[in-house]
Formats: C-alpha cells, sequence, structure tokens
C-alpha cells in the first residue's frame, strides 16, 4: 500500500496522551488528514488499532517500536478513510474486529453500491466481533466501553477508555461529522451529540477522527462551550440546521 505522510502530533502538556496503566497514540495518516490511534495495555503490551487505514505497515511499525502486540481492531464506522487498511491488517495480525452490530451490514451496502473490495470479510468472518452499545472489551487489562452514537452512519461508535473519548465522525473540535452521506440522519446525529455525548464528564479528553482543527485534542468541557452543533436545544433547530448547510 503507497505510504503516506505521516506525524505524530505534539499536545499540551494538559491533554497527555496516556493515562497509567494505557498507551494512547495519536496519528496523523494519508491525504484525509485521519486520526488512526494505538490503544495499549502498558502491563501486558497487548494493544488495539482504531480505525486502520492508509499505511497499516506504518502502524504495525509503530505499534513494534513502542513494544505492543496488535491483536485487537476498533472501527468507529465504515467508511472507506478509515477502514482502506482493515484488510491489510488482518492478514498481518489476524486481530479480532469490534464494531457495532449496525455497521457490519452497513459496511457490506456501502462496498455493494460503490465497489469496495471487501473480499477480506469473507475469508475473515471468524475475525469480527459484533457488538451493542455500553458493552465493553478488555485490551490487555484496559477496559474500553463502545457508545453507539448513529448519524454519521447507523453503527458509528466512539470509545471511551480512562476519560478519553475517541470520537470519530461523530464530534470533532468546534465540529460534527456529515449527516447528507449515504447512512446519515441528523435527528440521531442530534441525539448523539447533545444527549449521549453531552452527559459525559467535562474533563473527559477529546480525541477525534480527523485532525480538522488548530489542536489535535480538546476536553467535552471546552466542547459543550464552543462547538456550535452542541447547542441545539432541540432536535427540530439541529435538523433545519444541518439540511440548510
Amino acid at each position: 500500500m503507497r505510504s503516506y505522510f505521516l506525524r505524530i502530533p505534539m499536545v499540551e502538556s494538559q491533554f497527555d496522551m496516556s493515562p497509567p496503566g494505557v498507551v494512547l497514540k495519536q496519528m496523523e495518516i494519508g491525504p484525509m488528514m485521519n486520526f488512526v490511534y494505538l490503544i495499549g495495555c502498558s502491563e501486558t503490551r497487548e494493544a488495539a488499532v482504531v480505525d486502520p487505514a492508509w499505511d497499516v505497515s506504518t502502524i504495525l511499525r509503530i505499534a513494534q517500536e513502542s513494544d505492543l502486540k496488535v491483536n485487537r481492531v476498533l472501527v468507529t464506522h465504515a467508511h472507506p478513510d478509515h477502514i482502506n487498511g482493515l484488510g491489510e491488517l488482518l492478514e498481518a495480525t489476524d486481530a479480532a474486529v469490534y464494531m457495532n452490530v449496525n455497521e457490519i451490514d452497513y459496511m457490506k451496502e456501502i462496498a455493494a453500491r460503490f465497489r469496495l473490495p471487501i473480499e477480506f470479510m469473507n475469508r475473515r468472518s471468524g475475525n469480527f466481533r459484533p457488538l451493542s452499545d455500553g458493552e465493553q472489551v478488555l485490551v490487555g487489562k484496559v477496559p474500553i466501553q463502545f457508545l453507539h452514537t448513529p448519524g454519521h452512519t447507523p453503527g458509528s461508535q466512539c470509545f471511551l477508555v480512562e476519560r478519553r473519548l475517541i470520537s470519530g465522525d461523530t464530534l470533532f473540535i468546534n465540529a460534527c461529522g456529515r449527516v447528507d452521506l449515504p447512512g446519515g440522519d441528523p435527528e440521531k446525529m442530534w441525539w448523539s451529540l447533545n444527549r449521549k455525548l453531552a452527559s459525559l464528564d467535562d474533563d473527559t479528553i477529546l480525541y477525534p477522527g480527523h485532525n480538522y482543527a488548530e489542536h489535535p485534542t480538546s476536553t467535552l468541557g471546552e466542547q459543550k462551550r464552543s462547538n456550535p452543533y452542541l447547542q441545539f436545544t432541540s432536535v427540530n433547530q439541529f435538523v433545519h440546521a444541518m439540511r440548510g448547510l
């Protein structure tokens, strides 16, 4: 696979990447400024890749340099810019893949519509582990909670680990994911943003799916104050605004 520009962003000191017991690495990879994440257990050295895309060899090299063994894949959603390296990663690691139960069928639908190569889903069907809202998976000894946040896609999900929220394309810094693509739903996006994610603690650190802002991380408290998409008190106002974009 073609190698793209990659950088590991420096973050301000108050946005500590790795809480105790956890290895957390944020990597910008590819032409669409995607953030790929490594979540590892500092004790067992087991690790998960979040949204493997664009340059699998570099992702695995960074894992190896960090003394991490990848045996899990966590998928926020099935758009190609977030999973176009999934087949290659499975061939290299035979990792278990955790997706929301609604996203597996959506992934097949999108692949059929746009003729995307996902033959690996048949070859590796035993690797896929459908999950529902609120379930947890251990990466080593690190618990990761899955939050179903539909709106961008039917099975979009966020991952909560030690007050760190990896939000995919549901919530960006001062923005949110599109709802006008196949499977998008502005009403569900409003609920995901203004009810589900807004209920999390203000000191939760946000790690989005793309590097679209001045800084690569924020806090939910700051986003509740500054993100315009978290200011809508009614779903009707939000839907009207999103359809007017």
